[in-house]
């Protein structure tokens, strides 16, 4: 009985200390988000939104990083997605199963884990340079797809995995053949966690800054591009070009875009944990 007493207490102890770490990680969080959204709620009006960059910051707005993150994050959504979901529909439905295939999904898992800064000297080297597309909008968006790619083909793995061998062998029972029954009943059923993985992935690609500014994305830009082809800047790069700057007005205006990623980022995250709620099929 002590034994057993001793190992309750243990497990209490470790469950509240936890815990502590959970709530000091969220206070700390708050803390930040107070911080960022108290300095940005100065600067945020309509106009904000309709401003291009200027060099004095009660003038400054984020019209061109607005723009330009919807142009690579907009080009970039389909082109993940189409790759990612039949990537991990080939290697989870069709290709064999050796020693080739363990290899590449080794790879692809790590390298989920590389840092951004790498995707970006790949783009420049291989995108910007080698395929002379420039530092365009299609440069972009297919370095951030380089980027998100490993995530989503994991995520989509896993998510055909989760559905029970059941379901295809009663579509198999029923006279389907295997791509009906990838197409008609594997799929919809892992979908909802397909979406939500690519969401997430999403939300990662629309903050990062790295990349970008490797691949030589403008920190300065008074336009909005209007197709693939032209320059463009995003909000992380011009949040990062702002905090950089010695005036400290430019810094309440570095929260205030901030303040609009971030609300952005929680749209997304709202949706991909309604989405998993919602339609989750549970087996």
């Amino acid at each position: 009985m002590d034994r057993l007493k001793r190992r309750k207490l243990t497990d209490k102890i470790f469950k509240y200390i936890f815990l502590g770490f959970i709530f000091i990680g969220i206070l700390v969080l708050f803390v930040l988000l107070f911080d960022v959204f108290r300095d940005g709620i100065k600067m945020i009006d309509m106009d904000f939104f309709t401003r291009f960059d200027s060099r004095f910051p009660k003038r400054a707005g984020i019209k061109a990083g607005l723009f330009g993150t919807i142009y690579v994050i907009g080009l970039m959504i389909p082109i993940t997605f189409v790759v990612g979901t039949a990537s991990a529909i080939y290697l989870e439905e069709y290709a064999p199963k050796n020693w080739i295939t363990e290899i590449i999904r080794l790879n692809i898992a790590n390298l989920a884990g590389v840092p951004s800064i790498i995707y970006g000297m790949l783009g420049l080297g291989v995108l910007v340079r080698t395929l002379s597309l420039g530092r365009s909008v299609l440069a972009g968006a297919l370095t951030l797809s380089l980027l998100v790619l490993p995530v989503v083909i994991v995520s989509a793995q896993e998510a055909l995995r989760s559905v029970p061998s059941s379901l295809r062998k009663a579509s198999y029972g029923m006279g389907a053949n295997h791509w009906q029954t990838v197409s008609k009943v594997v799929l919809p059923a892992a979908l909802p966690s397909i979406i939500t993985g690519f969401i997430l992935a999403i939300s990662r690609a629309i903050g990062e800054t790295a990349p970008l500014i490797m691949m030589g994305a403008l920190t300065f830009v008074m336009f909005t591009p209007e197709s693939i082809m032209d320059s463009f800047t995003v909000l992380p790069i011009q949040i990062f070009n702002w905090t950089s700057l010695p005036k400290a007005d430019f810094h309440l205006v570095a929260a205030a875009a901030s303040s609009v990623l971030l609300v952005l980022l929680f749209i997304l995250n709202g949706i991909a944990t309604f989405i998993r709620y919602k339609y989750e099929v549970k087996f």
